[in-house]
């Protein structure tokens, strides 16, 4: 049967999706449902175990979500702490799914994580539906068997950073909008816009990357007039502002005073936020107030390539050209497909999200970090699947096994180079993964020979290109990931500043718990005031703060200084304040009682001013302050700076164990 000329009608109704999720469809083989649950169940198993061992993972998001699980004021703004001092520098919609684990399960490593673990399996499954609808199910398998074994996958998808909700949020609003130009229903695109617009809740205009080729594909494809199609554009547009804009409308009606401080604005405005730090300013490199600026010093260099080189090659590139290749083959295949082809669609919503995506990725001069790339991973595996499904069942043709055998040594190829850059780490990987392309194109090559030769074929085929990605996921689940920097599979050459990774941060790459923890401080208790505390060596605890336990990475705190916090902490509005949000994180999380992170997460945002905090010091709301965390950016206010010279200047340090903390009450 060839997948590029039936077009089959598929029922709408969810009575009859949710049937066909228990039992198949009657037209199904019999081993097709055990098949899927076979590698949803593997995929479960592939994010859940060992899951804790990362920790907090990213405390600062963890943080957040422990103070949304007390308090529901800092659950709807996504604050930081539960006094509700400032929110983090992100919308707060995959901080919700967090939050309400914590209510459920109490705070620990596993409940934090849990959500996103969950979204991966959902990932899988939706882009499964959308490949299915189309094409053979031994197509949809292998898209959601790359999708789930792609290292930058298993990465994000067991962390709590708020790419697994966006990329699940991504693939429905692809399924939604393929049902729309199926049934040519209003329904489906004001779910799709729906999707899209919680994706801006998740990431901001992040969200938006795929708006152009969802509305463009829709209004190419959908059966009917143009005029109605344009309408159901429009509508879904306006789904896209509804969904996105009730949070947005809500945090710039109330009343600052009534709300926390927008975390990563410099004007406590979530607009500015939006459209500054986290929006055109990630294009430019001009974000004020972020680590520093934009370009290669920090984020390596911006261009076609950027996807291959350092950390980021190994997340998500490995089959990236064998995608674009098989994006044009198929196109070509279907040439001759009528306009309201709906197996051209998912071909189109698939293949045009992953090059609008990858082309912003690779030109964008502003933060950008080798994670970013999971938003590619269901698009790149659901087109390399379509064109690998397309090109075998033509595998008698002379020309489909010349372009397989071509693209298996290509990828081969590729998998030996980003293999190079992991000196060290299985050395003889990247040999073996060679000889299987080179098998694999020989069998190609003559798979008219037989069925076991076509089976040895495909199996050789698979291998030399999944092996390279399969063994940087395995490398990934079996480490411990912490910080706000983290990538997938091993340490590689060429990382830092071309991988996506600030050279100013050594140590936020794949290291378990251990990472992040603050260097023993000299000196002895009773420093009188006016004395600066000082690191190991004689360096100021904020000249580098970009070091572990710093702007980047949580501080570890021992028992002893967690019950000196919590000591009469009914008394207090925030237990203890701290320079930048990483550095706060990991005393709110030791404690459980607020504690306000100075400045946000770079500690440049002008939140709380100096006459601000010595107000609150005076009404004796705070009571410790922290030293440590620290400041480096792109501009922005110096507000936390002017306020850890006052409190030096002002009180009396006293060092417990790795901390050096400041009674704002005496």
């Amino acid at each position: 049967m060839s997948a590029t000329t039936v077009e089959l009608p598929r029922p709408a109704r969810f009575g009859g999706a949710l049937r066909r999720v228990v039992r198949g469809r009657v037209d199904d083989a019999p081993w097709e449902r055990p098949a899927l649950i076979g590698l949803l169940v593997l995929t479960a198993v592939l994010y859940l175990v060992n899951l804790a061992a990362s920790g907090w993972a990213n405390s600062f998001y963890s943080a957040a979500a422990q103070a949304g699980s007390v308090d529901w004021t800092a659950f709807f703004y996504g604050s930081s702490d539960a006094a509700n001092s400032i929110t983090v520098d992100k919308p707060p919609a995959s901080l919700w799914l967090m939050a309400l684990s914590v209510r459920l399960f109490g705070l620990s490593s596993f409940s934090i994580l849990l959500p996103q673990a969950l979204m991966g399996v959902a990932t899988v499954g939706t882009l499964y539906a959308t490949v299915r609808r189309r094409f053979p199910a031994g197509t949809a398998l292998l898209a959601g068997a790359i999708l789930a074994s792609t290292p930058v996958a298993a990465l994000m998808f067991r962390f709590n950073n708020p790419d697994a909700l966006l990329v699940l949020l991504t693939a429905l609003a692809l399924y939604f909008t393929l049902r729309g130009v199926e049934t040519g229903k209003l329904t489906w695109v004001l779910w799709a816009g729906v999707m899209v617009g919680f994706a801006f809740l998740t990431k901001q205009l992040q969200g938006f990357l795929v708006l152009p080729v969802l509305g463009l594909v829709y209004l190419w494809a959908a059966p009917l007039a143009l005029r109605t199609r344009l309408w159901h554009a429009l509508a879904a547009l306006g789904a896209v502002v509804v969904s996105a804009g009730w949070w947005v409308a809500v945090v710039e009606l109330v009343p600052a005073a009534m709300r926390p401080y927008i975390g990563g604005s410099q004007t406590n405005s979530f607009l500015e936020l939006t459209f500054g730090y986290n929006g055109f300013g990630r294009l430019t490199g001009q974000e004020t107030g972020s680590v520093t600026g934009g370009g290669r010093q920090m984020w390596g260099d911006t261009g076609l390539l950027r996807l291959f080189t350092g950390d980021i090659g190994g997340q998500v590139s490995w089959l990236l050209p064998a995608a674009i290749v098989s994006m044009v083959v198929a196109l070509i295949l279907m040439r001759r497909l009528p306009r309201t082809s709906a197996t051209r669609a998912v071909l189109l919503l698939l293949g045009g999200t992953m090059l609008v995506t990858a082309l912003a990725f690779s030109f964008m001069a502003g933060i950008f970090h080798a994670y970013y790339t999971v938003a590619l991973a269901p698009m790149l595996a659901g087109t390399v699947a379509i064109g690998a499904g397309m090109l075998w069942s033509r595998r008698s043709r002379l020309w489909s096994r010349i372009t397989m055998a071509a693209v298996v040594v290509a990828t081969a190829l590729l998998g030996w180079s980003l293999l190079e850059l992991a000196a060290g780490w299985l050395p003889w990987l990247k040999f073996v993964i060679l000889a299987f392309g080179v098998v694999a194109a020989v069998l190609l090559l003559v798979t008219r020979g037989g069925r076991r030769v076509q089976i040895a074929a495909a199996a050789v085929a698979l291998a030399a290109v999944l092996l390279g990605p399969f063994a940087y996921t395995l490398q990934t689940i079996s480490t411990g990931h912490t910080g706000s920097i983290v990538s997938a599979g091993p340490a590689v050459s060429g990382s830092g500043a071309a991988g996506g990774r600030p050279t100013a941060s050594p140590g936020a790459h794949n290291k378990p718990s251990s990472q992040g923890r603050a260097q023993p401080l000299t000196g002895g208790p009773g420093l009188p005031p006016g004395t600066p505390p000082t690191r190991a060596g004689g360096t100021n605890s904020l000249a580098s703060p970009l070091a572990a336990g710093g702007l980047l990475n949580v501080s570890a705190v021992s028992p002893t200084v967690a019950k000196l916090l919590v000591g009469n902490a009914s008394s207090y509005r925030w237990i203890a304040a701290a320079v930048g949000s990483q550095e706060a994180a990991g005393y709110q999380l030791a404690t459980g009682y607020p504690v306000m992170p100075v400045g946000g997460f770079n500690g440049s945002d002008p939140s709380p001013t100096l006459a601000q905090f010595q107000a609150l010091v005076a009404q004796h709301r705070i009571h410790w302050f922290i030293s440590g965390g620290g400041r480096k950016s792109n501009g922005g206010s110096r507000d936390s700076s002017a306020i850890t010279a006052w409190v030096v200047a002002t009180f009396t340090a006293t060092i417990e164990g790795n901390s050096t903390i400041y009674d704002l009450t005496k």
